[in-house]
């Protein structure tokens, strides 16, 4: 595996635990607009949020939109940062840097929000690039903001790109853009989540991610 050059990473479950500050925006949204909060609200960890409001919410278009404000209303001040950055990340993304791997970030998160996460949590120097959805909804499916990162830095060789996520949406995404993907289990995405939706690797840790890489 050590013949891809650029390595595109997701953000929420493979970078940082974001887990309270999406489901307490949810949360708040539900509340604030008086829809029930959905079973198993771990859904929205990863897709994008649109999409969820809708499939787990049962919400039509403008309910989405509102919900989508509300969620954000709390998220650029408080939700923003009710997360963590995972155990051996900072050292995987070291490994990989100093290997000379060019890292970008590929996120359905709106991309002044990963921004702002990542400088606060001190990765933002490892990227390149950190690329996400446009905060108007544009942008929003995981293979728009992986086309656009590759579009953005002029990346023409997909053959030497490799898309790194916890969730279904990153391996399909990857696949419908012709990248290869890593499926990582220290997120919120299953073994058989990420082995159904087809992923051509799958590792446990953040260590075994760099060790497969570097290595493989």
């Amino acid at each position: 595996m050590n013949n891809y050059k650029y390595l595109l990473f997701d953000l929420d479950g493979t970078l940082t635990d974001s887990q309270e500050g999406i489901i307490n925006c949810v949360r708040h949204a539900a509340e604030t607009m008086g829809f029930d909060m959905p079973e198993r609200p771990e859904r929205f960890l990863g897709p994008p949020l649109y999409d969820s409001f809708a499939e787990y919410c049962g919400l039509d278009e403008e309910q989405v939109l509102e919900a989508v404000r509300i969620y954000r209303e709390r998220y650029k001040d408080i939700g923003l940062f009710e997360n963590r950055v995972y155990d051996g990340v900072d050292e995987m993304l070291e490994r990989l840097k100093n290997d000379g791997k060019e890292l970008f970030v590929a996120t359905s998160k709106p991309e002044v929000f990963a921004e702002r996460i990542l400088e606060k949590y001190g990765l933002a120097h490892y990227f390149r690039f950190i690329g996400g959805a446009d905060i108007n909804g544009s942008r929003n499916e995981k293979w728009e903001v992986i086309d656009y990162v590759l579009e953005k830095n002029g990346i023409t060789d997909r053959s030497a790109v490799l898309m790194i996520g916890d969730r279904y949406n990153d391996v399909v995404g990857a696949h419908k853009t012709g990248l290869k993907c890593l499926g990582v289990l220290w997120g919120y995405g299953s073994e058989e989540e990420l082995s159904q939706a087809g992923a051509d690797f799958i590792a446990e840790t953040p260590q075994k991610t760099a060790d497969m890489i570097l290595e493989g």
